[in-house]
């Protein structure tokens, strides 16, 4: 899967301002070598690319800890079985467990009810030189808020709830939160893992005939798996309102999870990359220290 960077944006970004259909995006996408090989045979190759992948983003992570200039923030929304921990176990498999943090947000409680909606997320910000993962978001307050809007009660917002401008609102709010994180040292990097309705069906299937992998299985998926037209509309207007030049979604296909792993490693990767990040470049005093600690050492000649 030898992409190029402008081959991966044409394919999977987000055009700022663009109106999203999900159909135009294939939940089932393989490139054209991988589209050749058979399925054991695919799946080597995938790992193959992956490891590749993720090496390079081990480099880059430690060039962003060492530079202690940029922070980076990963953005993982889905459906439900859609793959997100998953793509994080494997992705993130060569990273430093100390320049990494996840977050998965459940339900909020009463206290961040008692908060604007980005309170709780604010507290999870990584500091510079770390990368932070969000397992769902401040996302979820324009997607599942969005098609069970009874949710609102609960907030006791003023004003009217569940109009045109008030989601207009939240996207607003949403993206100046975001241009501000940019602006102050933050990358952002948005990932909607794209599972077709009947792969979710395989998935859940698995979940309820193998024994081993029942207590993954949720009777709340199944609850807004009901919901599943009004999720995918949802999905496009946040897409379609929040996908902007400093924090651009990525609409990745999601039915093979191998694919979907080469390709989001493969676009951290080159993101971190591309910030330029390198070690500090040492004074001459700090030159001369490390000299002297050598000679200490007996690792160079007096």
């Amino acid at each position: 899967m030898v992409l190029t960077d402008k081959e991966i944006r044409r394919l999977f970004q987000v055009t700022p301002r663009k109106t999203v259909r999900l159909r135009n995006y294939d939940p089932r996408w393989a490139s054209r070598e991988f589209k050749e090989l058979k399925r054991g045979e695919l799946k080597a190759r995938a790992v193959e690319i992956l490891d590749r992948n993720v090496d390079e983003l081990a480099a880059a992570q430690e060039n962003l800890y060492a530079a202690d200039r940029h922070s980076v923030l990963i953005v993982l929304q889905a459906s439900d079985a859609a793959g997100k921990d998953g793509t994080i176990k494997h992705v993130m498999s060569g990273v430093n467990p100390q320049g990494c943090q996840v977050f998965a947000f459940k339900q909020p409680s009463s206290e961040e009810l008692d908060h604007n909606f980005l309170w709780r997320y604010m507290k999870a910000l990584p500091e510079r030189g770390r990368i932070g993962i969000f397992n769902r978001s401040y996302y979820e307050d324009v997607l599942v808020v969005r098609v069970h809007p009874e949710l609102l009660d609960a907030k006791r917002l003023p004003g009217a709830l569940d109009t045109r401008e008030f989601w207009e609102g939240r996207y607003d709010d949403i993206n100046r939160f975001e241009r501000h994180l940019s602006r102050n040292g933050t990358l952002i990097l948005k990932f909607f893992l794209n599972v077709s309705k009947d792969e979710q069906r395989e998935r859940f299937a698995e979940r309820l005939l193998d024994p081993a992998k029942q207590w993954k299985f949720s009777f709340g998926d199944l609850e807004e798996r009901r919901h599943w037209d009004a999720y995918q509309k949802a999905y496009e207007q946040m897409l379609q309102h929040t996908s902007t030049r400093w924090a651009p979604w990525w609409v990745v296909p999601a039915d093979n999870k191998w694919v979907t792993r080469a390709l989001v490693a493969s676009i951290i990767a080159r993101a971190i990359k591309n910030l330029g990040d390198k070690p500090p470049v040492l004074s001459p005093d700090q030159v001369k220290r490390l000299a002297d600690a050598r000679r200490e050492l007996g690792l160079e000649r007096q």
